[in-house]
């Protein structure tokens, strides 16, 4: 997956045929914040600004921006797949949370 990060804020790209660009928004926050560029090198120096003009609006308000991910997450599973991760981790010699960690890692990197 290729993804665009800065500042802890991580950028969905798309193309616009109809536009003829590419068109961003950050991902992962419930503000809208979007960017554009008609480059790959556009598209990042549009990120980036889009990024800090928000960071700065927020300050500017007073309002607290929208933290990207708090890194915390709850996942339900079925008991089976919980005992079975579980072992898994003790055999490695990981936690649990540190297991799942590099599971999800893996998942991410290999799509």
């Amino acid at each position: 997956m290729n993804t665009m990060i800065y500042k802890g804020y991580a950028a969905r790209i798309e193309y616009s045929e109809e536009d003829g660009c590419f068109v961003g928004h950050l991902a992962g926050i419930r503000d809208i914040v979007g960017f554009d560029g008609q480059s790959v090198a556009e598209l990042k120096q549009r990120f980036h600004e889009a990024v800090d003009d928000y960071l700065w609006g927020c300050e500017q308000l007073g309002t607290e921006p929208n933290k990207p991910f708090s890194g915390r997450m709850l996942l339900r599973v079925p008991a089976e797949l919980h005992a079975r991760a579980s072992a898994a981790a003790q055999v490695t010699g990981m936690s649990l949370n540190q297991w799942a960690a590099r599971a999800l890692e893996h998942a991410v990197e290999t799509g």
